[in-house]
């Protein structure tokens, strides 16, 4: 891993660019004498990893005490565009837009999406738990709910996780869902255009969690209540720290 920019924000947050091979990544980290717990956060649908809503969250948590990262997907921010993913997001947007089945295409462009950026996530927890100031447990933390719940399942490090949405996820994660064990904490937003309400509720109930929590909101995809994040945090404390 190697660190290519470093900046002191406002709230004493660090905040770090770095490059992990061909990944490029961001990292925040708290002022803190002890090491902190670390949380993954992801996000897919072509956004970089500097969308400023995902940064804006990634500031707060660290700022609770957190070390936080992110990494670009294949084909996302620093990274070299995918023409088949570009097309396929294409056409799902098409078909939603007419009313038309939108499964397949789904699944063409979110499986091979996550099978590609597990092991990449894998690779960066590795690197990131060798660095001083951060221990462990780890928390996932995003609106890639499919690629959540597929390192819920194979990455043991991984001890609680908070997933967003979660009306479109490929197949094998809604089969994977049912062998998560972590403590989970969901978020829906009622009147979400771009996720079916009934199949997040059923994704929900498949999970496996024996403590399994899900928030309610009214409002479109991107009107998730702020007070959401303060209770984000608070299950991250009960669970990572």
């Amino acid at each position: 891993m190697r660190f290519t920019s470093a900046q002191r924000l406002d709230d004493g947050v660090l905040e770090r660019e770095f490059t992990l091979g061909e990944i490029p990544g961001t990292l925040w980290t708290p002022e803190s004498a002890a090491p902190v717990p670390l949380i993954l956060m992801a996000h897919n649908n072509g956004l970089p990893k500097a969308d400023p809503r995902l940064v804006a969250r990634a500031r707060y948590i660290a700022a609770r005490g957190y070390a936080v990262a992110t990494i670009d997907a294949a084909g996302c921010g620093d990274r070299p565009p995918s023409a088949a993913a570009e097309q396929a997001r294409a056409d799902l947007r098409r078909a939603m837009r007419a009313g038309e089945p939108v499964d397949e295409i789904f699944e063409s462009l979110v499986g091979p999406l996550v099978e590609g950026a597990v092991p990449e996530w894998r690779t960066t927890l590795d690197a990131l738990l060798e660095l001083p100031g951060i221990g462990g447990p780890v928390g996932y933390s995003g609106g890639w709910t499919a690629l959540g719940i597929r390192l819920a399942v194979v990455e043991p490090r991984i001890a609680a996780a908070g997933f967003f949405a979660g009306g479109y996820v490929p197949r094998a994660q809604r089969e994977e869902a049912r062998q998560i064990t972590v403590p989970l904490l969901f978020l829906l937003q009622w009147d979400d255009e771009g996720n079916p309400r009934q199949r997040a509720l059923d994704l929900f109930d498949a999970f496996g969690s024996k403590e399994k929590t899900l928030h309610a909101n009214l409002g479109g995809h991107t009107g998730t209540p702020s007070f959401e994040l303060e209770d984000g945090c608070r299950f991250l404390d009960r669970h990572l720290k």
